[in-house]
C-alpha cells in the first residue's frame, strides 16, 4: 500500500509553493524587461507578491535594476519547498546540495516560462496576428529581448519570421547544457 497522506501532502506542498514561486518568478522576470506595470496582469502579480517582498526590501535593496529582494524570497520559497518534500518522504537532505538544487529548479523554471510563453506568442501570431489582449501584451514584453537577438541573427524573409525556432533551440540547450547539470549535482549533493 502506498503512503497516500504522504503522497497528498508532497502534491499540495508542491502545488501552493510552486504556484507562489511562479507567481515572484512572472513578476521577477516582468520586471526585468521592464513590461507595462498598470497591466491588469502585472497588477495581479504585484497584489500577489507584495507583502514578503515589501519587508525584504527593508534589508535587501535592488542592484543595477535587478529586483535582489525577488530573487532571495525565490530561494526562500524554493528551499523552504525542498525541505518540505523531503521532510514529508522522511529524508534530511544537506543544506549545500539544497541551494543548489534550489537555483537549478529556479533557473529552469525561468527558462520554462519563456519557453511557454514564446511558444503561446507564436501560436497567437496565426491565430489571431495584430489582435491585443493585456495578456498578450505582457507575453510580447516578455519574449521580445530574446526574439530581438533571434530576429537580427535570422531576419524574416517572405513574411516568414524563423527566428522563433532560433529561440527554441537555444532554450532547449540551456536546458541541457546548464541546467540540468546544477540539478543533477544538486541532487547529489542533498541526498548523498
Amino acid at each position: 500500500m502506498g503512503n497516500y497522506f504522504g503522497d497528498a501532502g508532497s502534491f499540495l506542498i508542491d502545488t501552493i509553493i510552486g504556484l507562489y514561486i511562479l507567481a515572484v518568478m512572472l513578476r521577477f522576470l516582468l520586471q526585468w524587461v521592464r513590461a507595462d506595470f498598470y497591466n491588469p496582469v502585472s497588477q495581479f502579480l504585484v497584489a500577489v507578491t507584495n507583502p514578503p517582498l515589501v519587508f525584504l526590501r527593508r534589508f535587501i535593496p535592488g542592484f543595477f535594476g535587478i529586483d535582489l529582494a525577488s530573487i532571495v524570497l525565490l530561494m526562500i520559497l524554493s528551499i523552504a519547498k525542498i525541505y518540505l518534500l523531503a521532510w514529508v518522504a522522511g529524508l534530511i537532505p544537506q543544506f549545500s546540495g539544497v541551494v543548489l538544487l534550489a537555483t537549478g529548479e529556479l533557473l529552469q523554471l525561468a527558462v520554462w516560462v519563456f519557453i511557454i510563453t514564446l511558444f503561446i506568442r507564436v501560436i497567437l501570431s496565426w491565430i489571431q496576428p495584430g489582435g491585443y489582449n493585456p495578456v498578450l501584451g505582457l507575453i510580447n514584453q516578455l519574449t521580445e529581448p530574446l526574439m530581438g537577438p533571434a530576429r537580427r541573427l535570422i531576419p524574416p524573409f517572405g513574411g516568414l519570421d524563423l527566428s522563433p525556432i532560433v529561440v527554441f533551440i537555444f532554450l532547449y540547450l540551456t536546458l541541457m547544457l546548464v541546467v540540468r547539470p546544477i540539478l543533477d549535482y544538486g541532487r547529489l549533493l542533498a541526498f548523498a
